[in-house]
């Protein structure tokens, strides 16, 4: 299973080093981050590709997650 999470962020650089350092709790929650792409206009656009090894913990990480604030959005996929 994967989960794309896409966000905007006022400032990529401040938001890049929270997330580098949540890294642990990432792999906690059963996420390995695979890609992040930036907006090719906007580089406070972000989307990060995960693979998800535990749906539930992965859904309890991203509810504890205050800094991904109300313009984020999160998508549970499978390949299909």
């Amino acid at each position: 299973m994967q989960l794309i999470l896409h966000l905007t962020t006022p400032s990529y650089d401040t938001w890049k080093t929270a997330f580098d350092a949540d890294a642990e709790n990432r792999a906690a929650a059963g996420l390995t981050m695979m890609q992040i792409w930036r907006g090719a206009d906007d580089a406070g656009e972000v989307t990060v590709l995960f693979s998800v090894s535990d749906r539930k913990r992965a859904q309890d990480w991203l509810d504890k997650e205050a800094g991904f604030g109300r313009t984020a959005t999160a998508h549970f996929l499978k390949t299909a």
